[in-house]
C-alpha cells in the first residue's frame, strides 16, 4: 500500500503524493530559515510591500526597505546585504545611479533591477552599470525564486 505522505524531491522541486493515483506540487520555501538579507528599493510603497511579500513567500524574511536611491545608498553604507532589488525609475536618485554608486564602492553583491523598463538599450545600460540581473514587473514567486537561486547561497 502506498502512503499519502510520501514526498518526492527533485532538487528544489518537491512533489507530495496527494492520493494513490496523483502527485501534487509541494510548496517549498527554499530560503526558509535562511539568513539572507535583502535591500528592497522602490519609490512606490505598494510595490515595496509586494516585493517584500514575494520575498517572504519564498522564505526570505530579512528585508530592509528604501524609498529612493539616496535613502538606499545611506542604508547600504551602514549595513551588510546579500542582495539588492531596486527599481529603475525613482526620484532623487534612480536605480541606475544607485547601482553605479554601489559599484563605485567596490561592492560585488548581486543587484537585480526590478522594473517595467525592458527595452534592449535600457537593459544594456543597466548591465554596463553593474546590474547582475533583470526582473521585469509584474513577476511571480517562481521567477523571483529562480533569480534568487542564481545569486544567493542558503
Amino acid at each position: 500500500m502506498i502512503q499519502a505522505n510520501v514526498v518526492l524531491n527533485l532538487g528544489r522541486i518537491r512533489f507530495k503524493r496527494a492520493n494513490h493515483f496523483a502527485w501534487k506540487l509541494h510548496s517549498d520555501n527554499s530560503f526558509e530559515g535562511s539568513t539572507v538579507k535583502v535591500l528592497v528599493v522602490d519609490d512606490s510603497g505598494v510595490m515595496r510591500k509586494v516585493i517584500v511579500r514575494a520575498l517572504n513567500a519564498v522564505g526570505v524574511k530579512d528585508c530592509v526597505e528604501a524609498a529612493n536611491g539616496v535613502e538606499a545608498f545611506k542604508i547600504f553604507q551602514a549595513n551588510q546585504f546579500d542582495l539588492i532589488l531596486t527599481d529603475w525609475n525613482m526620484p532623487e536618485k534612480n536605480g541606475l545611479e544607485l547601482v553605479t554608486d554601489i559599484r563605485a564602492t567596490g561592492a560585488t553583491l548581486p543587484i537585480i533591477m526590478v522594473t517595467t523598463e525592458a527595452q534592449k538599450g535600457q537593459v544594456v545600460a543597466a548591465i554596463q552599470a553593474g546590474v547582475s540581473d533583470y526582473l521585469t514587473k509584474p513577476f511571480d514567486n517562481d521567477v523571483l525564486r529562480a533569480k534568487l537561486d542564481k545569486f544567493v547561497t542558503v
